[in-house]
């Protein structure tokens, strides 16, 4: 493993609340879909308190993921799941991706998968009973996955119903006894129900499904990068240098990927370049220490 923190310092409380809202602001800065108008609903502090769940895990973290596009999967969302998963992994804990057919399939051959069925929500809570029963997970992790409406349906950024091809992960969480997580971008995830008075301004239909913390975004996979920005901390482990966006892309893509946005196979999360992800992987970098700051991050 490579690069400890370079001060080799390790911060007070109120050090880490005040990287936990410099992350925070950087992972909404765009204000691609809202994000940053939705943030101030949100206690400040989410990315550390949501960090502090899964320190010290070393049973099972489920983490869900994958958004239907057409017959496929976003290439937002994966990436920061199999990022976490490596994360966590690495310091000792036994993340399982829980995600719905065709992605659940394509990842089985190099992850540990749990697949839930598509479109069969009349057995969506028995499901989720059975395997939390099984896994006994310390925490769940959702990233991009679509959240239930207060409809009980599920639906994409153009109001479009996604239910037939969708599969329930919101009862892992409404049914887990553990800390929960969410991860979002445009207020249609799982999670989003903890600010649904602040996505009424948005042209959406919004999820109702909540969790424990919310962590807002530009694109969901950065979410990611924000808690494994505090993992590495503690760890005293630059898991953030690991993570390799366009490795995992490409991965994705030869699994038959597309950007959520512009729904071609292509290297690109939510229609912008890799050197995006790139560059927010750097900036975390530098504001948690691992980098030498140049102006733009002090």
């Amino acid at each position: 493993m490579t690069n400890a923190r370079l001060d080799g310092k390790k911060l007070s409380a109120d050090e880490e609340l005040a990287l936990s809202l410099r992350i925070e602001d950087l992972l909404v800065a765009r204000n691609l879909r809202g994000m940053k108008t939705v943030q101030p609903a949100l206690e400040p502090g989410y990315c550390l308190r949501a960090a502090q769940m899964l320190r010290g895990c070393r049973g099972v973290v489920l983490i869900g993921t994958g958004f239907p596009v057409v017959d496929t999967f976003e290439t937002d969302g994966p990436v920061g799941a199999l990022a976490l998963y490596h994360s966590l992994e690495a310091l000792g804990a036994e993340p399982v991706i829980v995600c719905g057919p065709p992605i659940s399939r394509a990842l089985a051959a190099k992850y540990r998968v749990h697949e839930i069925r598509v479109g069969d929500h009349d057995e969506r809570e028995e499901e989720a009973k059975k395997a939390l029963q099984y896994f006994q997970p310390e925490a769940i992790i959702s990233i991009e996955r679509p959240g239930m409406a207060s409809d009980g349906g599920y639906y994409n950024m153009r109001g479009e119903s996604i239910s037939a091809r969708t599969a329930c992960f919101d009862t892992f969480l409404l049914q887990g006894s553990c800390p929960t997580i969410a991860i979002g971008d445009g207020g249609n995830e799982i999670g989003m129900g903890n600010v649904s008075d602040a996505l009424k301004a948005l042209d959406i239909v919004p999820a109702a499904t909540g969790c424990d913390e919310l962590i807002l975004a530009d694109v969901s996979n950065w979410g990611a990068y924000g808690i494994i920005s505090f993992l590495s901390l503690w760890s005293g482990v630059d898991l953030l240098a690991m993570i390799k966006p366009l490795q995992i892309l490409q991965y994705l893509s030869a699994l038959g990927s597309v950007d959520g946005v512009t729904r071609v196979n292509e290297l690109t999360e939510d229609g912008l370049a890799v050197e995006e992800g790139e560059s927010l992987l750097l900036q975390l970098r530098r504001v948690s220490g691992f980098e030498p700051a140049d102006d733009a991050d002090s």
